[in-house]
């Protein structure tokens, strides 16, 4: 049996780019976006649940996220995990509604997210290289136990060196679309 699975590198490869994208969508930028409050957590009922768990988002308004907590008992752990989630929001109480103007963002802070944005891009950089060691590491092993032979090694590692290319062209397209959201007023 071959160590060597091209199917799985290339799943690993596309899950850092799921979850680079992931990051990326929660970086705001001027405009509201329901994916803002993704990594908000919310303690209700003893346990700590994601906040769509809890309510519906939705962005009514470009520069507008409406929060409509399903739990009228719930609104304050919500209001309280919002403004202690660090995104820079403030929280306006309306009934059962949580209304969240997004606030423009100073030029220093759209730098700093643009900056975190290539932070991410380099974290899913190095991933993808790792899942790349792992297939050569593989196809070195095939070969040594004499399943590839030397000319199918080359190829194959050819293979993992073009589909490394492709998903870090990838990260870096996702990443410079990112910034330049991010930088443009």
């Amino acid at each position: 049996m071959p160590a060597y699975d091209k199917a799985d590198l290339q799943r690993r490869m596309n899950g850092a780019v799921e979850s680079l994208k992931h990051d990326l969508g929660g970086l705001r930028t001027g405009r509201a976006s329901t994916s803002l409050l993704d990594p908000v957590t919310v303690e209700v009922y003893g346990a700590n649940m994601p906040l769509n768990q809890v309510a519906t988002v939705s962005a009514p308004e470009p520069r507008m996220l409406s929060v409509q907590v399903w739990d009228r008992s719930n609104i304050g752990p919500v209001e309280k995990a919002i403004r202690s989630a660090g995104l820079g929001l403030n929280p306006v109480t309306d009934g059962q509604h949580v209304r969240l103007p997004i606030p423009d963002l100073t030029e220093e802070r759209r730098k700093e997210l643009a900056k975190l944005a290539g932070q991410y891009a380099e974290k899913a950089r190095i991933a993808v290289r790792n899942v790349r060691r792992d297939g050569m590491d593989a196809l070195k092993l095939d070969e040594k136990k004499h399943e590839i032979s030397e000319d199918e090694h080359k190829k194959l590692s050819q293979e993992v060196q073009k589909l490394t290319d492709d998903i870090i062209a990838e990260i870096d397209a996702a990443a410079g679309a990112k910034e330049k959201e991010i930088l443009q007023q």
